[in-house]
């Protein structure tokens, strides 16, 4: 098992995808966000089944990123409950996760 994790987010719309993966980028919370076009969400909101076109952003980080990029994710999305679950990476390739930690050092 690693100490690397990737999480799961949707927005509605390309620029908020392109704003929020810069966002976490910049901020070295994520080393990369890959932005998957075209997802189509059905889900239960307020009692009702709703669906929605959406975009699909795979964040990757390091687990003892998550309080923070949890905050960063809270503030910088659009959406009242926005979807953000982390899932561990078990192994990689072993020079992917050092670049993830290089990524996500601090300055």
């Amino acid at each position: 098992m690693t100490d690397k994790i990737v999480l799961f987010t949707t927005v509605s719309s390309p620029e908020e995808a392109d704003r929020l993966a810069r966002a976490l980028v910049d901020r070295r919370l994520a080393a990369c966000v890959n932005i998957l076009p075209q997802a189509r969400s059905v889900y239960r909101w307020q009692g009702a089944v709703e669906e929605s076109n959406e975009l699909l952003l795979l964040i990757k980080s390091r687990r003892s990123l998550f309080e923070a990029l949890r905050e960063a994710v809270r503030a910088l999305h659009p959406y009242d409950v926005p979807e953000l679950i982390a899932l561990p990476v078990v192994d990689g390739y072993a020079p992917y996760l050092d670049w993830i930690d290089h990524e996500t050092e601090a300055l």
